[in-house]
């Protein structure tokens, strides 16, 4: 793969299993006990078994390996197995690389999976407690004495850059807490399943880092998920529709770091996910007429209208308005403000559901889905669509 040039990938391979635990806010298990748990559900799902599966994928940051969860699982031999950094901005890429050895066979049936007890063990939101001296760590040095010690801390600092350049004002974020809620209240499985905001309850949520309120701000989450992938021809032979990988993409921009990118020439974009963007239309052979709907990593409402303009999806500076006039289906099954932050993984089976034609927010005639991983971080993407 280059970012001058398509890639080969597209159609390949396809998604044909997903499968979760419930979330809560204190699941009383074990995140390899979760994580087993989302695994048999999503080969459940595909009506795979254990036996099956010669491949397993996950983030750098998950606590139970490969060859702890595929024991627990019943799962055997394993030729294939990987693990991508970066937190959240994992997410897609992990289909990415279960794809990548599908496309080789290297692997034939790979699952991919994050869990943890990110509210009842280790909460993200507190910031960093302490680091070990790394390189990456050294970056963080120049933000954490002068008080940017969370990833709302850090985020907010873009905000406000972008506030400022378009001439808006803190409440044009709400558009997409709204949005998210509004889908999350008809989702059973959602967190905030039957409760939906409004524009003022957005406004008068208290101050996190300004410009953040507390409902910019995605949830902490006890919860797995994982994703069944194998070639699209064993696919059609599954018990799912399949949803084939139209498109997948990783991206770092110049000057990239962690969250804290922030001696770039501008702050009002998210470039990682402007080289996702460019390398999923050019491989996919698709623009953003063609996306029928848009599942946008929502850890910072900012960061999905961010999102939206390095997609194409509308104008820079202009997203809010397009959030605000429905102009496209978004994270329908509520995003991770509104049903459960898992990484991004969770908006990857809402995807799949989409496709299928089994979301509780179903789009009528959905057949390509674009779904990101996080941002401000080295990311990725992904475009999913109905078997032709």
């Amino acid at each position: 793969m280059s970012i001058r040039s398509a890639d080969r990938l597209g159609g390949r391979a396809a998604i044909v299993g997903i499968g979760a635990t419930e979330f809560s806010k204190d699941s009383g298990r074990s995140e390899l006990t979760l994580a087993v748990e989302a695994v048999r559900a999503a080969l459940d799902d595909a009506g795979l078994t254990p036996a099956d599966v010669d491949g397993m994928v996950t983030f750098t940051m998950d606590t139970s390996p490969e060859i702890t969860v595929a024991q627990a699982a019943g799962i055997g031999e394993l030729s294939f197995f990987s693990r991508i950094h970066y937190g959240g901005g994992a997410a897609c890429a992990t289909v990415q690389q279960a794809a990548l050895a599908v496309a080789a066979g290297v692997a034939d049936v790979v699952v991919c999976y994050r869990a943890f007890n990110e509210r009842s063990g280790r909460r993200f939101g507190s910031g960093v407690q302490q680091r070990e001296p790394s390189a990456e760590g050294a970056a963080l040095g120049w933000q954490l004495p002068f008080g940017l010690l969370t990833p709302a801390s850090w985020v907010a600092m873009i905000a406000q850059r972008y506030l400022h350049t378009y001439g808006l004002t803190p409440e044009v974020f709400g558009h997409v807490a709204v949005t998210d809620r509004r889908h999350a209240a008809r989702n059973p499985a959602a967190y905030f399943h039957g409760k939906p905001i409004t524009l003022a309850d957005h406004a008068a949520s208290r101050w996190i880092v300004e410009p953040l309120r507390l409902l910019d701000c995605c949830q902490e989450t006890d919860g797995g998920q994982a994703i069944v992938v194998t070639s699209v021809e064993r696919a059609r032979d599954l018990r799912r529709p399949p949803a084939v990988i139209v498109g997948a993409a990783q991206g770092a921009g110049r000057n990239q770091e962690a969250m804290t990118s922030f001696y770039r020439d501008e702050l009002t974009g998210l470039p990682e996910m402007g080289v996702v963007a460019g390398q999923l239309w050019r491989s996919a052979g698709l623009a953003p007429r063609d996306i029928d709907v848009a599942i946008l990593y929502d850890h910072f409402t900012p960061f999905v209208l961010m999102q939206l303009e390095e997609f194409g999806f509308c104008g820079r500076g202009e997203a809010a308005d397009f959030v605000a006039a429905d102009a496209l289906p978004l994270n329908t099954h509520g995003g991770q403000l509104g049903e459960a932050y898992l990484h991004g993984m969770n908006g990857i089976a809402e995807a799949v559901r989409q496709v299928r034609g089994t979301s509780v927010n179903q789009i009528p005639g959905a057949s390509r889905t674009l779904v990101t991983a996080g941002t401000g971080v080295p990311t990725s993407g992904l475009v999913l669509g109905a078997d032709d």
